[in-house]
């Protein structure tokens, strides 16, 4: 297989390298934003929870930051597990979201010399995703837990009337997930980015206008021990429908056609690749032959 089969196989791929973009994602983000202007002029402060490679951060630092100088009133918080390549005006944290100690930290971000928070995040964004099983029930329980952290995370750093955007699995229990979200944020919404491949079971849930429960005090070790019962009554208890919307032109690209290449086209590396990856030791034993082969 050449190197150039993906470039074929994978539109968003080819497009992102010719436009010195890290990933794919960045296309998710562009499109959901295209949608939902969610990085309008007013957004200044973002979150960016699990960050690497950096395809997302990358595209804030292009959008928030209006000239090439640093500007001192943006501030760009990227996380992430893995060691990620810096870039240009963006903070990174090498940390597990799931942590206090990683939660700490991002606070600390956000805190004058006085350790005080004057001015919280606009907007929190997370595309993480646990490495799946091929067991939906698991990847989907790993999934939910991943996007309740980031909105503890949220429940601390996100400004009143501020938003948050996460990667989730549309799947069978994603009603409870969204009237978990909507008891603090107004309007939720389900989007499908077009460079979002039509089989997957990847969708993006974007909530906005957050609000903090009335008498409900965040905890960062017990985030959700709280006494819903008065809030949950105000829900409505009959069957609903999730608003869902397609985020892309229709005159767009298809993520899941393969695209042929120019004549006069040169394969072009990938921007970042990963740093550290744990997969790295498994391809230089895999690339001279010395990979062990399961004999079952």
């Amino acid at each position: 297989m050449g190197k150039s089969t993906k470039d074929k196989r994978d539109i968003y791929y080819r497009l992102a390298k010719e436009q010195g973009l890290r990933a794919r994602s960045a296309f998710k983000l562009l499109q959901i934003n295209s949608e939902f202007n969610i990085l309008n002029d007013n957004v200044k402060r973002v979150v960016d929870l699990c960050a690497a490679p950096g395809s997302w951060s990358q595209v804030l630092s292009r959008t928030l930051y209006k000239t090439d100088s640093i500007d001192d009133q943006v501030k760009i918080v990227a996380v992430d597990l893995q060691t990620m390549a810096p870039l240009p005006g963006v903070e990174q944290i090498k940390g597990d979201i799931t942590k206090r100690s990683t939660i700490e930290e991002i606070l600390n971000c956000f805190k004058t010399s006085d350790n005080k928070i004057t001015k919280k995040a606009d907007l929190v964004l997370c595309d993480g995703a646990p490495d799946v099983t091929g067991l939906h029930d698991i990847d989907e329980f790993v999934q939910g837990n991943l996007v309740l952290s980031a909105l503890n995370i949220c429940l601390h750093v996100l400004c009143d009337n501020g938003n948050f955007v996460s990667k989730i699995f549309r799947t069978k229990n994603i009603d409870l997930l969204y009237q978990q979200l909507k008891l603090f944020f107004d309007d939720v919404v389900i989007a499908k980015p077009r460079s979002s491949r039509n089989s997957s079971v990847e969708s993006f849930i974007v909530c906005r206008q957050f609000h903090l429960p009335e008498n409900f005090i965040p905890n960062i070790d017990e985030p959700f021990i709280y006494t819903y019962e008065h809030t949950l009554n105000l829900q409505e208890k009959s069957s609903f429908i999730i608003p869902f919307i397609a985020c892309g032109s229709l005159d767009g690209f298809d993520s899941d056609k393969t695209y042929p290449l120019e004549h006069d086209s040169s394969y072009i590396e990938p921007i970042q690749p990963p740093i550290n990856p744990a997969y790295e030791e498994a391809c230089i034993l895999k690339k001279n032959k010395k990979l062990p082969i399961s004999s079952s």
